[in-house]
């Protein structure tokens, strides 16, 4: 790397780690594609910026697509502790979160203790989160807010970094509990597991039969991992980014002034500022990656279909025209960047 000699020293050291750190990421997502087959640029990519960013992600497929393996592997190469709960209608939210024990205290008498539940984790896997009731679902908003939980009246601050991959078929409805909106608008992106093409499945019985797959070598540790956050979180984004992504989410509104004839039939939610947040924080992570210390307008359109796909609700009437939110995202792109 050559440096600029009008930079600072700090600025020269910066610049220096910062190629470090994309170097090492780079190598993550090789090795990512090597246990994972397929998909490399619209799941694998962004799921990495996603986490990188600290942002979590919900990945629909259907069944045997890999999105378990997919999880842990990207564990392994991040050197993160990871932990998965396998969601079922009898799960109860202290198998989530933990819950306090009654034991024998060292004076004697008893004592409660409180046992970490799976929830404690840098990557946590909340598999077939759908199958889970309401009420455990719902012991992972504060979790997945604000990175702590409260059990009996006793709050528990999460590790960091903390992220939570949720899975969910998209076609199974029995025994399943919609996630509810203030649950969905907390995950950042919804990724969409694709069925592998012809050449993939080739690759992938020729290499991944073997029930013995050794682990992933570790790229990244979880300290450099919260380094990479901090240092994107620096990314620059100018007034006019924020008043382009500004126009974009209020584009989703049926309700707003100006808003087109198409919102207005088929729309019946649009998306929270929270939806701009996470498209922000993941934008700048995918700049910083690309070697940039600004945002622009490509990073946001790159995040906004799976920013806003479980975001925004549609009507009845979109979906029985077969309208979906990839449909109507051109139009709104239109809006923001006219």
């Amino acid at each position: 790397m050559v440096r600029d000699p009008s930079l600072s020293a700090a600025a020269q050291e910066l610049e220096l780690r910062a190629g470090q750190l994309r170097d090492r990421v780079g190598k993550l997502l090789d090795r990512l594609g090597e246990s994972y087959i397929g998909a490399r640029e619209e799941l694998l990519v962004p799921l990495l910026h996603a986490v990188l960013s600290g942002s979590h992600v919900l990945l629909q497929g259907l069944p045997g697509l890999g999105k378990t393996q997919l999880a842990k592997c990207l564990a392994e190469g991040l050197g993160a502790h990871f932990s998965r709960v396998q969601c079922t209608p009898d799960l109860m939210p202290s198998d989530v979160t933990g819950t306090e024990i009654l034991e024998d205290g060292d004076g004697g008498g008893l004592q409660f203790r409180f046992r970490r539940g799976p929830v404690f984790g840098n990557l946590v896997l909340a598999d077939e989160i759908n199958r889970a009731t309401p009420k455990t679902q719902s012991s992972l908003l504060e979790a997945m807010e604000e990175r702590q939980v409260t059990v009996g009246g006793r709050t528990e601050a999460l590790p960091e970094p903390f992220v939570l991959l949720g899975t969910q078929n998209p076609i199974e409805m029995e025994g399943t509990y919609p996630l509810p909106e203030a649950q969905l608008d907390r995950f950042a992106l919804q990724l969409d597991v694709p069925f592998p093409g012809e050449g993939e499945l080739v690759r992938i019985l020729d290499t991944q039969a073997l029930l013995d797959t050794p682990p992933m070598e570790s790229c990244l540790s979880p300290k450099e991992w919260l380094e990479l956050r901090r240092i994107s979180e620096q990314v620059i984004a100018s007034p006019e980014l924020l008043l382009f992504l500004s126009r974009l989410l209020l584009a989703t509104h049926p309700e707003a002034p100006g808003a087109m004839e198409a919102t207005r039939r088929y729309v019946r939610l649009g998306a929270s500022p929270r939806a701009g947040i996470a498209m922000l924080r993941v934008a700048r992570m995918r700049a910083f990656l690309a070697g940039r210390m600004h945002v622009t307008s490509e990073d946001i359109e790159s995040v906004a279909l799976p920013a806003l796909r479980h975001r925004v609700l549609l009507r009845y009437e979109a979906r029985a025209e077969g309208i979906s939110v990839a449909e109507l995202l051109p139009e709104w792109l239109g809006v923001a960047l006219a």
